[in-house]
């Protein structure tokens, strides 16, 4: 085995190469990170494309890995065929924590050397077991933990060269469609012709499973981010999940709504902007309603659909509540009516439109499409693609849907914004700049000091005081005669004593 040892915190990952392949993995990872298992075919039906001097099949293993595995990550890298005793199947053949500078080349020099597996105590080539070394992979590689696997093969699964091949089939199927372990499992039939002394072949299957929801998050992530992409230009066909996700609704046209307009983004957010005072109570909008469960045919569905937003759960009329003959990648027209939340949005004068001045209130929420009664088959151009490539192989029966799928549903994330504009907020900020001038020149004229002239007994006086004081005034002999109260708006005489002589001026 070519490898090197991972760190500790990854719990020393080990391959056991005396028995079924086994890694421990510990709970540290790098973040968002899961680890990858890539499966090599080495079994008898393997054969040309290990012995033809022109087979891209090694190059390729080593690109997709160099791709899909990212800094950081823990991969390991296996062959496969079907264990025996003295034989365990898979082998590992490289465990490494991934430098994405060096990835490529180990990947590659660990494949180097991989010839066909024979069985034990003699010349036979090896059998094929897809399903054990799936199932090795995901038990004892990832013990159960999120994790992607990967599966390169030709797509003959004959253990102990079995010729009853659908059953061998059927057993996989069931592995990839009801194995609560697998949340997500795409395929890839590549063409790639290969001459060898004994078989022929024209294409290679590339299988993907990603086992628990992280895993299925890690590969909806390298599918956007196109790192699949870039080695395989092929669309993949799914194989599971086929009861979500089957459509996605495209808006096409908004109608008797004015001043709200819809648009999509490129991860399939759904925008609807509202001007500040559409009060429509409902859109009518026209959509396109697209099959993406590439391989598949919507054959026939009921469809129904609801809205969620701020709090309120409404159904959307549909003008078609079904929908049939919907190939995979093509679009189908459709109608609806569409309740806005306007009770949801606030005035332009309301604390949040004063906040969101110059930007978007944002409103967000979701549209369900629901398909039921749903009927998938396999478009027949696939079909013709897999006779082409696996001539005479009926492994095509794992992209039969299961039977107990007959529901889907499609989730839109949307957000409603509405655009304030900052007239509001600047008319606020002036009220309340004005309101402040008003209260600090009141503060002023309440604090600052005055002079009252006051005439007591023919004598002429100056009084010292502020707004809000009381003061006494007395004659010359002493006696108090009045009180002088002074406010923001004049002094006023209190209290005057009878006979006393006391006026506010000369």
């Amino acid at each position: 085995m070519r490898g090197r040892t991972l760190p500790s915190r990854l719990s020393r990952t080990a391959l056991l190469l005396g028995g079924a392949l086994g890694l421990t993995l510990g709970a540290a990872q790098p973040a968002l990170a899961v680890p990858q298992v890539v499966l090599v075919q080495n079994s008898g039906w393997m054969e040309p494309f290990y012995s033809d001097p022109t087979s891209q099949f090694k190059p390729l293993v080593a690109a997709l890995a160099g791709s899909v595995a990212q800094q950081g990550d823990a991969l390991v890298l296996a062959a496969f065929n079907q264990s025996r005793p003295g034989a365990p199947s898979p082998k590992g053949l490289l465990s490494e924590k991934v430098d994405a500078k060096t990835v490529q080349a180990h990947v590659g020099a660990a494949l180097a050397g991989l010839d066909l597996a024979r069985k034990p105590g003699g010349a036979a080539l090896a059998d094929t077991d897809l399903g054990e070394a799936v199932n090795a992979a995901v038990t004892q590689v990832l013990q159960g933990k999120p994790g992607l696997v990967w599966l390169v093969t030709n797509n003959r699964n004959s253990p102990n060269n079995d010729q009853a091949t659908s059953a061998r089939n059927r057993e996989f199927y069931t592995l990839i469609h009801r194995g609560a372990a697998i949340d997500k499992a795409l395929a890839w039939p590549l063409r790639m012709q290969v001459q060898g002394p004994h078989y022929r072949a024209n294409g290679l299957m590339i299988y993907v499973f990603a086992v628990g929801r992280e895993g299925a998050q890690a590969l909806d992530r390298l599918l956007a981010a196109g790192r699949i992409q870039r080695v395989i230009t092929e669309p993949p066909a799914r194989l599971k999940p086929l009861d979500r996700d089957t459509v996605r609704l495209v808006p096409r046209k908004v109608e008797n709504a004015p001043g709200v307009d819809f648009s999509m983004d490129a991860n399939g957010l759904l925008r609807a902007d509202v001007a500040p005072d559409a009060r429509s109570p409902s859109a009518s909008i026209r959509w396109n309603l697209e099959n993406t469960i590439y391989p598949y045919t919507i054959a026939g569905a009921s469809i129904a659909a609801r809205s969620m937003l701020g709090g309120e759960n409404r159904r959307i009329a549909l003008a078609n509540n079904s929908v049939g003959r919907l190939a995979p990648g093509q679009a189908a027209p459709l109608a609806s009516t569409m309740q806005l939340p306007v009770a949801q949005l606030p005035g332009k004068w309301s604390l949040a439109a004063l906040q969101s001045a110059g930007s978007a209130y944002v409103l967000p929420g979701r549209i369900e499409l629901q398909l039921q009664g749903q009927r998938l088959e396999l478009s027949q151009a696939f079909r013709d693609r897999m006779a082409a490539l696996f001539p005479g192989d009926p492994l095509p029966d794992i992209f039969t849907p299961p039977s107990e799928i007959q529901a889907s549903t499609a989730v839109l994330p949307i957000e409603v914004r509405v655009h304030y504009g900052s007239g509001p907020l600047f008319a606020a900020i002036g009220a309340a700049l004005a309101l402040l001038g008003l209260g600090v020149g009141g503060a002023y004229a309440y604090a600052r000091p005055r002079r009252v002239v006051l005439t007591v007994e023919d004598e002429l006086r100056t009084v010292h005081t502020r707004a809000g004081a009381t003061q006494p005034i007395y004659d010359k002999a002493g006696q108090q005669v009045a009180r002088l109260k002074t406010t923001l708006f004049g002094n006023q005489l209190l209290d005057l004593r009878e006979g006393a002589q006391v006026r506010l001026g000369r």
